[in-house]
């Protein structure tokens, strides 16, 4: 699966979405910059206008907000302030982390990492899918491979290819793109990930949780059906395991999980909750196991939107 995307900010102007419609499969909305809520000052002249024209026109969109933190504190106010402009909307994509400016590379690989986490962290806690836009040479230079697979990560590289050699889930591999609408140059993206459906299934970015209705005591509830009852599950410690994890790893970086797994190589809680997370996602009882069904599915659907 590959879409076609824009990102955009007051660079571009007044857009005329209703002409974007068609052109591009999505959108990146610049929401603003910094850690002080000053409007107009902090906010993106062009933002609300922007979004209406991505809503009215069903043009799924997401938004980045650029960082000039000098610190961790800075950082999480940085995120507070995203917050607090995106407050009651909702995005069909990550909300990303801007991280370019050449100060904060010059405070080294830990500094940038924990300004990241700062950040992203921050948006989760508050039911956001948190995301990482940079260009691939500081990315590789400033950031882990850990930290890098633990957000969706939005790479800018203009060539005929990403040369980064992890997962990831957008490229911006364009500055000087045409769409009709947009008088004058704009990036162009590359997306690998069906990120709304992400967001809507696990009520994520604005978009409300699912809820399951008690039955009364009267009426039988419906069984979920069980995916396997034999495979791997907590406790267990071979080789198959550090391989399963692997794709679960992999399953998190494409966004069909949340949820991390153990830094070992036992399945423990935080790879039986990323199975369960499946589970539930595909409707299946949530029983901590998986087996060859569970594997088959798991490598399926990383296939898919892997495409």
């Amino acid at each position: 699966m590959t879409l076609k995307g824009i990102d955009v900010s007051y660079h571009q102007g007044n857009i005329n979405w209703t002409k974007v419609k068609g052109n591009v499969d999505f959108a990146i909305l610049r929401a603003g910059y910094g850690d002080v809520i000053s409007y107009p000052k902090q906010i993106d002249s062009t933002f609300e206008r922007n979004y209406k024209g991505c809503k009215d026109n069903n043009i799924p969109c997401g938004v980045y907000w650029y960082s000039y933190a000098r610190s961790v504190t800075e950082a999480k106010q940085e995120a507070k302030a995203c917050l607090s402009v995106i407050k009651g909307k909702t995005f069909e994509y990550p909300i990303y982390f801007d991280l370019e400016e050449q100060s904060q590379f010059a405070k080294g690989k830990a500094f940038c990492e924990s300004i990241v986490k700062a950040f992203c962290d921050t948006l989760e806690e508050a039911g956001y899918y948190a995301g990482l836009y940079m260009s691939r040479s500081p990315l590789q230079t400033y950031i882990s491979d850990s930290v890098a697979k633990r957000y969706a990560l939005w790479i800018a590289e203009y060539n005929s290819k990403c040369n980064y050699g992890g997962n990831y889930g957008i490229w911006q591999y364009s500055s000087t793109g045409k769409v009709n609408g947009i008088s004058g140059n704009v990036d162009m993206d590359y997306c690998y990930i069906d990120y709304p459906t992400v967001m809507k299934t696990n009520g994520l970015n604005g978009y409300p949780k699912y809820t399951v209705t008690t039955p009364s005591n009267n009426v039988k509830p419906i069984e979920t059906k069980t995916l396997d009852v034999t495979g791997y599950k907590k406790g267990d410690n071979t080789i198959g395991v550090l391989s399963f994890k692997s794709l679960l790893l992999l399953a998190k970086s494409c966004g069909l999980t949340k949820q991390g797994v153990d830094l070992n190589g036992v399945f423990g809680d935080g790879t039986q909750k990323a199975v369960n997370d499946l589970l539930a996602n595909w409707g299946y009882t949530a029983n901590s196991v998986a087996g060859e069904n569970f594997i088959k599915r798991l490598y399926t659907e990383i296939s898919r939107v892997s495409k």
